[in-house]
């Protein structure tokens, strides 16, 4: 379920810290039912999907993560550049002693993000390119019945003009097909997982 942006810039988050000059693009519930510790299984959940390429597993989603690749690999959009490595480096930069000492979150392999920080109820992962810096953030949040659930917010500041152009072109199909499939993805595995817990228990 989409959720209005007050969802996730009115919770006490870390993140407000440190990406306060980005835009909260996108909030969405995630499907992922679990207890007040459950955070770090989630994350790791998200950070073994991010290094295999899981993007959701329907055919609309498919189509449309080869076209998004395509068009970059055509357009150059996400070929890394010594911008995007200084842009990378100042948001690391940005973060408090505390989060700078803390956990830091898990290894995200050659994927474009990487880990920021890592909570008992949040965890944050960057990625830049040529369109755009942007947040991946992942809070645990309760439910308002004595549980908790992943809340998820995506961040960006595009780079200029193209960022921007960019951002507008793509919005449609996030909102069609790529973010439907990725969360029903993310709940899909996070009930096989329970149940594979369950099973271990």
């Amino acid at each position: 379920m989409r959720l209005p942006r007050t969802d996730h810039t009115e919770r006490p988050w870390r993140i407000h810290e440190i990406a306060d000059d980005f835009k909260v693009e996108d909030v969405w519930a995630l499907p992922t039912p679990g207890g007040p510790d459950d955070l770090a299984l989630l994350v790791r959940q998200f950070a073994e999907g991010i290094k295999s390429g899981v993007n959701g597993d329907g055919f609309v989603s498919r189509v449309l993560f080869a076209i998004r690749w395509k068009l970059g690999a055509l357009l150059g959009w996400d070929e890394p550049d010594a911008d995007a490595e200084v842009r990378r480096a100042c948001l690391r930069d940005r973060l408090p002693t505390d989060l700078r000492d803390g956990p830091r979150g898990p290894d995200l392999g050659s994927s474009p993000f990487t880990s920021l920080y890592q909570r008992d109820d949040e965890w944050a992962a960057e990625m830049a390119n040529k369109t755009v810096q942007g947040v991946v953030h992942i809070g645990w949040v309760p439910d308002g019945s004595g549980g908790y659930h992943g809340q998820m917010a995506v961040l960006v500041k595009p780079n200029g003009p193209l960022g921007s152009l960019y951002m507008a072109a793509i919005k449609p199909f996030r909102y069609l097909g790529v973010y439907p499939a990725l969360i029903s993805s993310i709940g899909r595995e996070w009930e096989a997982n329970a149940a594979t817990r369950g099973n271990a228990d």
